[in-house]
């Protein structure tokens, strides 16, 4: 059985999903995962991949790992609703990425001021592909190992 590391894209302080106060995230539609509370608005890879959608908004993407995990990473709630001003996003779809790269990044203080909540989800899409996911809890940092999913 092998073990796919999730690095941590965003530092700052795990959220179970349970408590993001949107319900496509908290409910587990989506997938498996956890939310950060942001520290900053740098956004690096969680993974080794390619990035299969950039939202038009600037605020999300999805990643398709090496190993077929699909990752979503959704910097605030309902930031949708600002069009993409607070987001300069450095890759497109299509793009191959390592562990680390620079995907995108928010300001946060906009994103503040406009009275949206920070917390940002990282959800494995396709938990069903996988045998089970090992989540991280408290404070991380960029490169620390987010969650482990097992193949």
């Amino acid at each position: 059985m092998k073990k796919i590391e999730v690095r941590c894209p965003i530092g700052g302080k795990i959220i179970p999903l349970s408590k993001v106060k949107d319900e496509a995230f908290s409910s587990g539609v989506l997938g498996e995962g956890l939310a950060i509370q942001p520290e900053n608005g740098k956004v690096v890879s969680p993974i080794d991949g390619t990035v299969d959608m950039v939202a038009n908004a600037k605020h999300a993407l999805n990643l398709v790992g090496d190993h077929g995990e699909e990752i979503l990473i959704h910097f605030g709630i309902d930031t949708v609703t600002l069009k993409g001003k607070p987001f300069a996003v450095n890759v497109q779809t299509g793009d191959k990425v390592k562990t680390g790269d620079l995907l995108f990044e928010a300001d946060i203080s906009a994103i503040e001021q406009a009275g949206l909540d920070l917390s940002s989800p990282i959800v494995l899409l396709n938990p069903g592909d996988f045998k089970g996911i090992k989540l991280s809890s408290g404070k991380v940092k960029p490169g620390d190992v987010l969650f482990t999913i097992k193949g």
